[in-house]
């Protein structure tokens, strides 16, 4: 590891863009447990910038836009229903996420299931797509580098 990244505080935020941001902020929040802390929209609707925490994660979601960062993105449809990341959230009870993203349609492509290397998760897309893995393992708790 550099000295650069051994001596600086990083926080590491995903960003994600929807082509209807707007519907995608309200089913992240009522499936996964979001909340909302901040939106803003574009006079048309669409969404300049979000922040949706999680615990004391957070995400930033913004609508598909054709500007210099949005051409450097793809969306899944766009790519044959592949991503190309992934986010992984730590939970602490990954079955009870796991109820809430079911009931609320997440299209569950990994069943919930006890890791051999500990933890405990599942994966799923949501409507636009994207793939979101929710878990119990923590790397950063009982192992050191």
């Amino acid at each position: 590891m550099s000295s650069l990244a051994k001596n600086t505080t990083a926080t590491m935020i995903s960003c994600l863009r929807y082509r209807d941001a707007p519907a995608a902020i309200e089913w992240l929040c009522r499936a996964f447990g979001f909340e909302k802390r901040l939106v803003v929209p574009n006079p048309d609707g669409t969404i300049v910038h979000s922040e949706l925490s999680f615990g004391n994660g957070m995400i930033m979601v913004g609508s598909v836009s054709d500007n210099e960062f949005g051409r450097l993105m793809k969306q899944p449809d766009e790519i044959g229903g592949a991503e190309t990341q992934s986010a992984y959230v730590i939970v602490s009870d990954a079955d009870a996420i796991y109820s809430k993203a079911k009931s609320a349609g997440a299209a569950i492509v990994m069943e919930i299931s006890d890791k051999g290397y500990g933890g405990r998760d599942f994966a799923c897309r949501d409507p636009e797509g994207h793939l979101w893995t929710f878990g119990t393992y923590d790397p950063w708790v009982g192992h050191q580098a």
